[in-house]
């Protein structure tokens, strides 16, 4: 009898002959297993389902895409439209009609319910790029409005990279807000720049747009504080404060740094906030618009002792990726044309929040984002997140039992399909993890699902250089302990992962996994 093969150490083979070649993890071509006669294995087929095994969001949108939006026009693909596809997580909201395994949990009485039953109107409003974060985030995980709510989207720009347009279209947000203020009794607004911006690695970009947000933070300010509101400032998670991390190469992810909190009333003298988390902002709001915290708002004012008065407009700007930096030459707000802002601080009393890790509802340790922040902002309280969720469901053994992937399971057995996993070869990253695909395979065979296929996606970020041969080899034993699963395709993260529009990267990915189209390698 032949020995069974599962193909993780055919794989690691055409790894290291493509490490011969020059290759880097992070950067490896696409890869894919052939029978005897040259046919690949394990093709993605219509009909079958899938599973993106990643948890986190702006790498996993594009791929995602390619598979599930049936107008995609970016690249030529082969769209296979009967193909069930499932995400572990909501990393974007225009992928809330599928199949989500741990969807955003719902907040019950969020601040804009609160405010919306209090018979109070209010006003959300960002540009498209971080418009779902402000209402489908911040209200809790609700896709319609509620009663006297308005939300308004203006368009990010497009066709362009972002570092070339870093003032993105805020001018254009904060005048569809200020032409609203003195209509509505509470406002929230977000200001794209600091996370879309930082997320590039164009440190001038970053300088220019810590300036674009202080000049329009003025602009807006002056105006609410003219209008008689109370402004409240803050952000969501850190960002573009940081320029360089460490090894000296541009710093273009989220940031552990705490974040400002800020109260401006030209009806009151210096208001000094104590220090605290996001989860105390929504009950700050409340106290100023003089309306009840509900019991289950567990988050605290921020500003306990003060007196607003009665029936006070509150306006609450949410600076997007803008944490407290070093205040150096490695700080994009320092270095930047910032006067109002710098102003701000010398003049106003501000306290720190804590905006990532636990203080978040995340791993602890964990950098912040932008759903774990503005979900806690509008629910007065700490929302655990996906991450957290996840890990307790792997720690508690009913990962594998989600409903979603169950009945994915059951479905290819019914309809005799394959199930496939997009399986990222790490145990360190954000992004996910090889135990979640191992997980699943487990449960797929213990129900008598033979068809098991992995795609691995290389990391080359949190793991060691060179190191994806020997967890090509770790796995390949883990799957044969199971007795199931076969990897047939590889490619990384690079191009599987891609944020910044590079489609034709992500092409190589999609066609590896679909159409079998890479460097070939067999089993011996």
């Amino acid at each position: 009898m032949m020995e069974k093969k599962y193909g993780g150490a055919a794989l690691a083979e055409a790894v290291r002959a493509a490490y011969a070649k020059g290759e880097t993890d992070y950067y490896l071509n696409p890869m894919v297993l052939t029978d005897g006669e040259g046919n690949p294995i394990g093709n993605v087929q219509d009909g079958d389902s899938v599973i993106f095994c990643c948890r986190r969001g702006e790498r996993e949108i594009e791929l995602t895409d390619m598979f599930v939006d049936p107008a995609f026009d970016k690249v030529d693909r082969k769209y296979l439209p009967n193909v069930d596809f499932s995400i572990l997580t909501l990393y974007h909201d225009k992928f809330k009609h599928l199949p989500v395994a741990f969807a955003p949990a719902k907040v019950e009485l969020p601040l804009a319910q609160v405010i919306s039953e209090s018979g109070k109107t209010q006003l959300h409003c960002a540009e498209s790029e971080k418009y779902a974060h402000v209402t489908f985030f911040f209200n809790g995980g609700r896709n319609e409005a509620f009663q006297g709510e308005e939300d308004i989207r203006v368009p990010s720009p497009k066709g362009v990279p972002f570092d070339t347009v870093p003032a993105l279209s805020l001018h254009e947000v904060v005048e569809k807000t200020t032409a609203k203020l003195g209509q509505v009794d509470f406002a929230v607004v977000n200001f794209a720049n600091g996370d879309v911006v930082g997320h590039t690695a164009n440190s001038e970009a970053k300088k220019a747009a810590a300036a674009a947000v202080s000049a329009e933070l003025e602009i807006l300010t002056k105006d609410a504080l003219q209008k008689g509101y109370v402004v409240m400032i803050t952000a969501d998670h850190g960002n573009i404060e940081t320029l360089y991390g460490k090894n000296g190469q541009p710093h273009v992810a989220h940031t552990k740094n705490q974040v400002p909190f800020l109260v401006l009333d030209a009806k009151a003298d210096a208001i000094q906030p104590r220090s605290g988390v996001l989860g105390d902002v929504a009950p700050t709001v409340l106290q100023a618009m003089g309306i009840a915290q509900p019991a289950i708002m567990t988050g605290s004012s921020l500003t306990p002792d003060h007196n607003y008065g009665e029936d006070r407009q509150v306006l609450l700007v949410i600076l997007d990726g803008w944490g407290f930096g070093t205040g150096d030459e490695n700080d994009a707000i320092h270095l930047g044309e910032t006067p109002y802002w710098d102003q701000l601080l010398r003049t106003t009393p501000y306290a720190r929040l804590d905006a990532s890790g636990a203080a978040v509802g995340l791993c602890s340790g964990k950098a912040g984002n932008s759903e774990a922040g503005h979900m806690n902002l509008g629910a007065g309280r700490i929302v655990p997140q996906d991450d957290m969720r996840l890990e307790s469901a792997m720690a508690e053994g009913t990962f594998a039992q989600n409903p979603v992937f169950v009945q994915q399971v059951e479905r290819c057995i019914a309809n005799k399909k394959a199930l496939h996993l997009l399986s990222y070869l790490t145990r360190a990253s954000s992004h996910g993890s090889i135990d979640y695909p191992l997980s699943l395979t487990r449960m797929a065979e213990a129900k008598g699902l033979k068809d098991i296929f992995l795609h691995i996606i290389f990391d080359g970020r949190s793991t060691e250089p060179g190191s994806a041969p020997q967890l090509l080899e770790e796995l390949d034993a883990e799957l044969a302990q199971i007795g199931a699963g076969k990897v047939v395709s590889g490619v990384g993260r690079g191009l599987a992962l891609d944020r910044d529009g590079n489609f034709d990267k992500v092409k190589k990915a999609y066609d590896s996994m679909v159409a079998g189209v890479g460097a070939v390698y067999t089993e011996a």
